[in-house]
């Protein structure tokens, strides 16, 4: 096993990790920067309003990309399962 393919599974798995939390921590931000915006618009400081819309946001996100997401981490791990004879000869 050289360096470089030491450094390609680290680089993939970073790769596929960055896409997975993309995909959750985007919509969350962007409701909580919907929610911060209308605090400030209505002077409104109250905590939970920020909490659970980002919530549900993160449960829909979860149901509706859920698929997508254990795809993703299936396939990333059935090829590290299939080049490991190459990894090893």
């Amino acid at each position: 096993m050289t360096p470089e393919s030491v450094l390609e599974i680290g680089q993939n798995a970073l790769y596929v990790t960055i896409m997975i939390l993309a995909v959750l921590l985007i919509p969350a931000l962007v409701v909580g920067l919907l929610v911060s915006v209308f605090q400030a618009a209505t002077q409104i400081n109250e905590v939970t309003l920020s909490f659970i819309p980002k919530l549900l946001v993160t449960f829909a996100v979860i149901i509706i990309g859920g698929p997508w997401i254990l795809r993703t981490l299936v396939n990333y791990t059935q090829r590290l399962f299939e080049d490991i004879p190459n990894l090893i000869g």
